[in-house]
């Protein structure tokens, strides 16, 4: 097989750059969590770098990133043993129209929660239509299907999402607990105060930090540093919360008020110290879509 130029894996890597969020969109609305579709596709990034080497002559980039990526989701709901029947087994010819606005409309505003729902056919069939708008054609390439068996999946998933989207919302409403409102409230403060000497007792020596999509450090000395970054800039202020039922802190930029949080980050604690920080500030996509509370 005739390995990739250099100029056409350049060009992927450009490619993938641009594609993250419209990827991470995908893979969280598959997984049903923005935080575990980053899992998801850091995964099938690091796949797809794996295998650029070998992949020969790459027609469809887009594709075949999308391809890695859907086949990495799978991977994951199977690792969390929630298979699902991937086909319905039923290969009837079957006309899907184009979804008139007000079902793009619900189906693009649908929670995770809610795409969870469907059947993993249906849910990529649904996303990669009229989430991201991809050709029935091409969604047959990503999930490898036929296109009758594409056609009854999206039909049947957007009739479910038409159904469900009637249902009333009686999802029960998660709240922090008291150990960590007042873990999450002490850090928030010194955070806001830029106390940055205060948050660094915080931490364990052996702690963790993500920052998403930029780098990652170990140890109070590297992750020090992070702080310092902090303190040179003025577009955040901290909030604590919940993202998808976790303690989190929601990051919000003073200079744009009464708008959403831009980031969130998650810690993690091990003998009231901080042992992980995973910080989304260049990764703020991930936000897309994530059910919060502050």
């Amino acid at each position: 097989m005739k390995p990739v130029s250099e100029a056409s894996a350049a060009a992927i890597d450009r490619l993938i750059v641009g594609m993250r969020p419209k990827l991470h969109r995908y893979c969280a609305r598959m997984v049903g969590s923005v935080i575990d579709g980053e899992d998801v596709l850091q995964d099938a990034l690091l796949k797809a770098v794996v295998s650029l080497a070998s992949a020969g002559d790459i027609g469809n980039p887009e594709g075949w990133l999308f391809k890695i990526a859907h086949n990495a989701a799978l991977d994951f709901l199977r690792r969390r043993n929630r298979q699902e029947a991937l086909h319905a087994g039923e290969e009837v010819e079957m006309i899907a129209d184009p979804a008139d606005t007000i079902t793009s409309r619900q189906i693009a505003s649908a929670s995770l929660r809610t795409f969870m729902r469907l059947p993993v056919a249906q849910r990529s069939s649904v996303v990669l239509t009229d989430v991201l708008g991809y050709s029935l054609t091409e969604v047959c390439e990503v999930m490898d299907c036929s296109l009758p068996a594409v056609k009854a999946a999206l039909h049947r998933g957007r009739a479910r999402l038409r159904e469900l989207a009637s249902e009333p919302d009686d999802w029960p409403r998660p709240e922090l607990s008291e150990a960590d409102r007042d873990r999450l409230g002490v850090y928030v403060e010194r955070f806001n105060a830029r106390d940055f000497d205060a948050i660094r007792t915080m931490i364990a020596d052996d702690v963790r930090l993500d920052l998403v999509n930029r780098t990652r450090l170990s140890g109070k000395a590297e992750v020090s540093r992070y702080f310092g970054n902090y303190s040179k800039v003025k577009d955040w202020h901290l909030v604590p919360g919940l993202v998808e039922g976790h303690a989190a802190i929601l990051v919000f930029d003073p200079g744009d008020p009464g708008s959403g949080p831009k980031y969130f980050m998650l810690l993690q604690w091990s003998a009231d110290k901080v042992a992980t920080i995973r910080d989304f500030r260049h990764a703020s996509y991930v936000i897309d879509g994530a059910e919060y509370l502050i």
